[in-house]
């Protein structure tokens, strides 16, 4: 407790009186002339990523969110009020936002995928006085929310066309246009309202996009963001040259500290990718130095890689791969903690890497990648083995919205494969009597936006907030994270089961997209697959049959039985109770829009459990 309590000081005192936009114009004061951000928004992609990226410098950045600041104050919206975005990543995204915190306003940006009864929800909750639009479907989105709001005073609108019959609407370049026009006359209010910012006043509401009900309001401070900057930088390393692609919504906690936040307060060139089925191209182009995948992101680009090997027709070749992945985890496991390559491992992991590892990490794009992490989920162990093959540490991070972001990282001198890693420096992780996660510090919300029964039930009296999730922690103080404590499966014989545990081993298939297991009160397990839908059709193809969709390759009695040997294999790895006896291969795609997963790619059981009731009752007849 006294290690924290002094790592926390020392931190404490690195940010002192900071505010994000303080923080921000010393950023832009060292580095005024290099690329802040780039997107590829407005440029014909019909022939990749060859013909450049739009781009802004710190300095530019700056210029344009003083505009915006402007145009925010000229819009009428008052310090504290809310700025609420609904855009893809690109620049005027960011200009958006920092437009709103420099006016002294609370930007909160909403995930493009909700539906309209979610908007109006969202809008009823934190009633915004400004909304920024990216497109028609947004536009869409929001036409119930602005018909019931009367808080909103002006909807501006990026890329959609401008209805004549509303003058609350204006385009984004006619917005910033007016804020530039008026700077001489309101430069001196924006001066005011940053300087009257105060680290404990809120940066951002980002409403959690939940697996059930409505969402959340978590409430963040400029403090919160601050100090989780300042103390993940204590283990991941140095902040300096950082390349690194933004793909996540905005909405989502980590992607808002790794692409905006964090390189506001560093420094760092970020490439914004709107559509994230083009990140595997842009891995190519940018080269990031830094990489964040959510676990969905590095099992897509395993099974990628791993169906090229097998492709390998020469078994000579195939053997030299083998050996070279054997040497390269046998290297990561013994980089971990209170572990030391021996100068034998070292000299042999050199040569493998030489000859083809770092090849085959250059055709990904993650040869300059110094740090690469993975939250969202438990990240499957065989996932992280993988990537250790290929000599790549990726560093599993836990945290919620509530904490902003983090609360554990693994990091260059506090890695274990299998783990999220320790407490950040000044926070404390401890285990409640159940084993659910808790966790206190410097980087936990105060709580939900104007929700008081829900902020009581995540904060208690001692101020430790309850994730919700069930973990283990070791002697060294590592975490492993079981499962969400509410998806822990009970069978009709007792016995506690943690569902994505199996659906990990279920998905180490080539051909399964998503598994989700089921049980509860049930005596046994059953488990629902659908295929992936990239990874599929290859596999089909190999196998000489023809041209067939999705639902029809689901139906085809060869991929049937790949995914019978997937449940198979899996069950060997299993206790009894957690085997799977019956399973349905489904002829869909699970996605964000058709509800099954949240944004970030997390299953949404309950909507699953409805949506597909007579498929678990079958699986049970």
């Amino acid at each position: 407790m006294t290690d924290v309590l002094a790592q926390r000081t020392a931190i404490e005192s690195e940010i002192a009186g900071l505010t994000l936009p303080r923080a921000l114009a010393r950023t832009i004061e060292a580095h005024r002339d290099e690329r802040a951000y780039s997107d590829k928004v407005g440029i014909d992609l019909a022939a990749g990523y060859a013909p450049g990226w739009r781009s802004l410098t710190w300095g530019e950045l700056r210029e344009q969110f003083r505009a915006g600041a402007a145009a925010v104050v000229a819009a009428v919206v008052a310090a504290g009020d809310r700025v609420a975005i609904m855009a893809a990543n690109r620049i005027e995204h960011v200009v958006a936002d920092l437009s709103a915190m420099h006016a002294g306003a609370v930007s909160m940006s909403v995930y493009n995928t909700l539906s309209p009864e979610q908007v109006a929800y969202i809008a009823g909750h934190a009633e915004p006085t400004l909304v920024i639009l990216e497109s028609a479907d947004h536009l869409a989105r929001w036409q119930r929310a602005l018909a019931e709001s009367s808080t909103v005073r002006r909807v501006v609108l990026i890329d959609a066309e401008v209805p004549a019959d509303d003058d609350r609407f204006v385009s984004w370049t006619d917005f910033l246009a007016e804020g530039e026009a008026r700077r001489a006359e309101l430069d001196a209010e924006v001066d005011a309202r940053i300087a009257a910012i105060t680290p404990d006043d809120p940066i951002t509401i980002l409403y959690t996009s939940g697996t059930t009900g409505n969402p959340k309001g978590v409430l963040l401070t400029h403090h919160n963001v601050l100090f989780e900057t300042a103390s993940s930088l204590h283990v991941s390393g140095s902040a300096e040259n950082i390349v690194f692609l933004s793909y996540l919504p905005f909405a989502h906690i980590a992607e808002r500290m790794l692409g905006m936040y964090m390189p506001q307060i560093n420094g760092g060139d970020i490439h914004l990718i709107a559509d994230p089925a083009l990140l595997l191209g842009a891995l190519g182009e940018v080269r990031p130095t830094r990489f964040f995948g959510v676990p969905r992101v590095w099992e897509k680009i395993k099974t990628g890689v791993s169906a090229k090997l097998a492709a390998e027709p020469d078994p000579e070749k195939r053997a030299q791969v083998e050996a070279a992945f054997a040497v390269g985890l046998e290297y990561v496991e013994a980089q971990q903690y209170d572990r030391t390559p021996s100068a034998e491992l070292q000299a042999r992991f050199e040569a493998v890497d030489a000859a083809l590892l770092g090849f085959l990490r250059a055709l990904l794009g993650l040869d300059r990648c110094e740090w690469a992490a993975s939250a969202a989920a438990p990240m499957p162990l065989e996932v992280a083995r993988f990537f250790a093959g290929l000599g790549m540490r990726i560093y599993d991070v836990y945290g919620m919205t509530e904490t902003c972001a983090a609360v554990t990282s693994g990091g260059p001198e506090q890695f274990r494969l299998g783990t999220v890693g320790r407490a950040l420096p000044g926070v404390e992780v401890t285990l409640a009597e159940d084993g659910e996660i808790l966790a206190r510090g410097p980087v936990t919300s105060g709580g939900y936006y104007r929700q008081e029964d829900a902020t009581r039930d995540l904060i208690d009296a001692d101020g430790w907030v309850h994730t919700g999730d069930i973990g283990v922690l070791d002697e060294d103080g590592f975490l492993q994270v079981v499962d969400r404590k509410k998806e822990l499966i009970i069978t009709a014989a007792g016995k506690n089961i943690a569902p994505s545990n199996i659906e990990n081993h279920l998905k180490e298939s080539p051909i399964i997209g998503h598994a989700l297991v089921y049980g509860e009160g049930r005596p046994y397990v059953v488990a629902m697959l659908t295929l992936d839908a990239e990874i599929t059709p290859l596999v089909a193809q190999k196998l000489g049959l023809p041209e067939m969709s999705l639902a029809e390759l689901a139906q085809h009695p060869q991929i049937r039985a790949m995914a019978a040997a997937a449940v198979e294999e899996a069950n060997e790895r299993l206790s009894r109770p957690e085997q799977v006896k019956a399973f349905e291969l489904l002829p869909v795609e699970w996605t964000a829009e058709s509800e099954e997963l949240t944004p970030t790619l997390k299953l949404k059981r309950r909507v699953v459990h409805d949506k597909y009731a007579d498929v678990i009752d079958r699986l049970y007849g």
